[in-house]
């Protein structure tokens, strides 16, 4: 997965800086095809299959019946986060060089854009991927049905496999966010504005699933990735100067953006002041799982809350720099048109005075 690098230019030398952000994605490769190829050997596998495979089983082997298997989260989830943590940069690469590097070859963006291009890139690919994983998540586990289910069956302790692994996956891909800036040369001005929004998402994923809030996550975040996947994909047209279907895309996504923070605050107020209330606890139980006290209540209502608010912020700043944006562009195809009719009208005073004249 190395770049090409440019004929005559020399190779790095091993173990510098260079030589291994170019090489990263076959570095890891073969750190995880170790641990992959571990499963192979009888000695080996108990190590690697903590890192492979999902633990903390707890449905019944011994049941005479045929259960849907179940899992909770335990300490063995580090092992299997690190493991899929190495996989997202692996997927990373391929995107980056596979797709995305290629379309920039023909659109020979600025350093800045193909940055912003690059990143929309990932986003985008990653936002559609979880936003089918959610909507097949609810069809599964049949999350549509009632709403109030979110606050009447907590605590959501027991997960299915395909559930836990949504969320390994998420809190995977928001940690190799960060390794990602070194290795892809983000621009210092950049880190700002990318580790907020990776810890922001790292945090929210990371407490619902600790806190067994992983269906209220759910409802959450599916709405939210569909319309970021809109965004990302207007966002990557905008740079291509596909003008035309990016202005309708940002339209459509400005409409459902607000509509869907504002049923995400209903949802939040409903699930964290009213639904969950009626089961309240003075102290933790956590035998059970079960973390509906009033602190940790109003603690996620207050970080759910806070999610939406700076997701609103980064709207409406996105907003107005795109209105200024648009006033610019109309100015300078004004002063444009000033300067074409000025031109025309010096072309055509020799020619008057020629008439007048004859």
């Amino acid at each position: 997965m190395d770049r090409k690098r440019r004929p005559g230019s020399k190779n790095p030398s091993f173990f510098s800086h260079e030589f291994f952000i170019q090489n990263h994605a076959d570095i890891v490769s073969c750190v995880a095809m170790v641990v992959v190829l571990g499963l192979l050997f009888n000695s080996t596998q108990p190590i690697a299959s903590l890192f492979v495979t999902l633990g903390h089983n707890t449905t019944s082997i011994f049941s005479p019946t045929p259960q849907l298997v179940r899992y909770t989260y335990g300490i063995r989830d580090l092992c299997v986060v690190a493991f899929y943590t190495l996989i997202c940069i692996i997927m990373h690469a391929v995107v980056q060089e596979c797709v995305l590097d290629k379309i920039n070859r023909k659109l020979h963006l600025s350093k800045t854009k193909t940055s912003k291009f690059n990143e929309s890139g990932q986003l985008l690919t990653f936002y559609i991927i979880s936003a089918a994983w959610g909507i097949e998540i609810f069809r599964r586990d049949n999350y549509l049905q009632t709403i109030k289910q979110t606050w009447e069956d907590y605590p959501h302790v027991e997960l299915t496999y395909f559930t836990k692994f949504f969320f390994i996956m998420q809190i995977s891909y928001w940690i190799h966010q960060f390794p990602e800036l070194y290795f892809q040369k983000i621009k210092k001005e950049e880190w700002k504005r990318r580790i907020a929004y990776s810890t922001i998402y790292l945090v929210s994923f990371l407490a619902a699933y600790l806190l067994n809030f992983t269906k209220a996550s759910l409802y959450l975040a599916v709405p939210h990735f569909v319309i970021e996947a809109l965004f990302h994909f207007s966002r990557l047209f905008y740079f291509a100067d596909k003008t035309s279907i990016s202005s309708f895309g940002f339209s459509i996504w400005a409409i459902k953006y607000v509509l869907v923070r504002l049923c995400s605050l209903i949802f939040i107020i409903l699930t964290f002041i009213y639904g969950l209330k009626k089961s309240e606890l003075e102290t933790i139980d956590l035998i059970n799982g079960n973390f509906n006290t009033y602190p940790v209540r109003i603690g996620c209502f207050v970080l759910a809350s806070f999610v939406q608010i700076w997701l609103m912020w980064g709207y409406i700043n996105f907003q107005i720099k795109r209105f200024k944006e648009q006033q610019e562009q109309k100015e300078q195809e004004r002063k444009k048109k000033l300067e074409l009719s000025k031109e025309e009208a010096t072309k055509r005073t020799p020619q008057l005075r020629k008439r007048k004249v004859n």
